[in-house]
């Protein structure tokens, strides 16, 4: 039983849903647009202002299906009336982060620097507190987006269990392994 397919998701003022074409599910906001292709199975209707989603049977696929499409307009109506933000940490000695427009330059102590191309439907913030760990925030309206780049950045140079160092997101937890002790003689 899908119980988050049941529900129905509230549309914030301001933002409009367009189901008029067949397998396609429109969302304009404040913020921009986004389309979402939706299988023929399921129906999406737009009741005053709550969008529900249904499906025809009790099949497992049409279940799977029911709960994942009105998780993703969901996520969709929040981005074009909200946004959605992810902070990153660069957490080592002499780690660097810097950009210029789209472009994301890092210095994770390798030989070289990485430089990596955002994305134009991301905005792209680089900060340097001081004594604080530099912080790379990502903002935009499209969460997969925003996850995917989040996760390649920080594919770059994982968290290490040892001393912590590495790129995570900020508040995140590491879990710490003791290193080795001198053995006795």
């Amino acid at each position: 039983m899908s119980r988050i397919g049941k529900k129905p998701i509230n549309l914030p003022s301001g933002v409009t849903v367009d189901v008029s074409v067949p397998g396609a599910v429109t969302v304009k906001g404040p913020k921009g647009t986004l389309t979402q292709d939706v299988n023929p199975d399921i129906q999406v209707k737009v009741e005053g202002s709550e969008l529900v989603v249904t499906r025809p049977t009790d099949s497992k696929r049409h279940k799977s299906m029911h709960g994942l499409y009105r998780a993703l307009i969901n996520n969709m109506v929040i981005g074009v009336s909200e946004g959605y933000k992810k902070d990153l940490e660069l957490v080592g000695v002499g780690y660097k982060a810097s950009n210029q427009g789209q472009v994301l330059e890092l210095s994770l102590g390798y030989s070289h620097s990485i430089f990596m191309a955002l994305p134009q439907e991301i905005s792209l913030k680089t900060e340097t507190p001081k004594g604080k760990n530099p912080i790379i925030t990502l903002e935009g309206i499209n969460k997969e987006l925003i996850g995917q780049v989040a996760a390649k950045i920080k594919s770059l140079r994982k968290v290490e269990p040892y001393k912590g160092k590495g790129v995570r997101f900020v508040g995140e937890q590491v879990r710490r392994k003791a290193g080795k002790t001198a053995g006795k003689k």
